[in-house]
């Protein structure tokens, strides 16, 4: 409740007041202060947002709408609201690189969704083709013998027909597993080596599926904005995304085993512990997950 209403005195109050000393003792406005003094990535774009968010000129506010293709008559703007000389190529530069970061966050959710839509389509080739590169990738060694087949349960799947686990994230639960499985393709037979623990182990593509459902709520709720705007400066790519990805499968696999579940019958008790324990890593301003690290 307190929180509540320190917020509304300061937004209504106290903020007005505090940036017109600091504008007398420095002699540079809000936005003058946060471009040149915060470092590049999420703690300069998160503080640009949010003074955006609380301006009162509808240039500003409007600025965190800004699409890519506007992004240069945006800077242009907002340099002329304030008052700012477009010769000031610090400035410009900065909020160019931040206003890139914050257009691209949005795109980039708009082209997961979009992907997310998509339903698995058995009579697609290019579907098809996906499938069973994924057999190839984790399975060099033993062939696929026939499109309908129990072999698909050693990767993970529930049943004979893989098509019928990608309901919950489209197209895009599949391409994600692809994507780890081609670049990472050493950890990914690996972890799916030990997710046939005779005790421990874990259905390997549901549980692949299941982290690209917390890849993408996380995306969506903008909790990967720290973490993209650190690791990327400018426009955050659908190749971002599928390599926070494969750092949630690798990371949990380490949590899995390091938990020791008594039985899979606990997975959604442990996963939802994983979740809090990246979530809690995401509101770090310098946080950047990804599996070099």
């Amino acid at each position: 409740m307190w929180a509540h209403v320190w917020r509304f005195l300061y937004c209504k109050y106290f903020r007005f007041w505090l940036k017109w000393l600091l504008r007398l003792l420095t002699g540079k406005c809000e936005l003058q202060r946060l471009l040149g003094g915060a470092a590049a990535g999420a703690r300069r774009t998160l503080g640009i947002m949010s003074s955006f968010l609380l301006n009162s000129f509808t240039v500003l506010r409007n600025a965190v709408d800004v699409e890519e293709a506007e992004v240069e008559k945006c800077v242009r703007d907002v340099m002329k609201e304030k008052n700012i000389g477009q010769k000031d190529t610090g400035f410009k530069t900065n909020l160019h690189i931040s206003l890139l970061q914050i257009s691209g966050y949005k795109k980039l959710y708009l082209n997961v969704e979009n992907l997310r839509k998509i339903p698995y389509d058995s009579e697609n080739e290019a579907h098809e083709e996906q499938l069973i590169e994924l057999w190839n990738l984790l399975m060099p060694h033993e062939n696929l013998k026939a499109r309908i087949s129990k072999q698909w349960c050693d990767i993970g799947f529930q049943g004979d027909d893989p098509k019928t686990d990608f309901r919950g994230m489209g197209l895009l639960g599949l391409v994600n597993l692809v994507y780890f499985s081609k670049h990472y393709t050493s950890e990914a037979r690996q972890i799916l080596s030990r997710s046939n623990h005779p005790k421990l182990g874990y259905s390997y593509a549901i549980v692949g599926i299941n982290l690209t459902e917390m890849a993408y709520s996380l995306l969506k709720n903008g909790a990967l904005k720290a973490h993209l705007y650190n690791m990327v400066s400018g426009l955050p790519q659908m190749e971002h995304f599928h390599q926070f990805y494969c750092y949630l499968v690798y990371e949990f696999d380490k949590f899995w085993f390091e938990e020791e579940p008594e039985s899979i019958m606990h997975f959604n008790q442990y996963r939802e512990k994983f979740h809090e324990k990246i979530k809690g890593l995401l509101l770090d301003y310098n946080v950047v997950l990804t599996l070099q690290d």
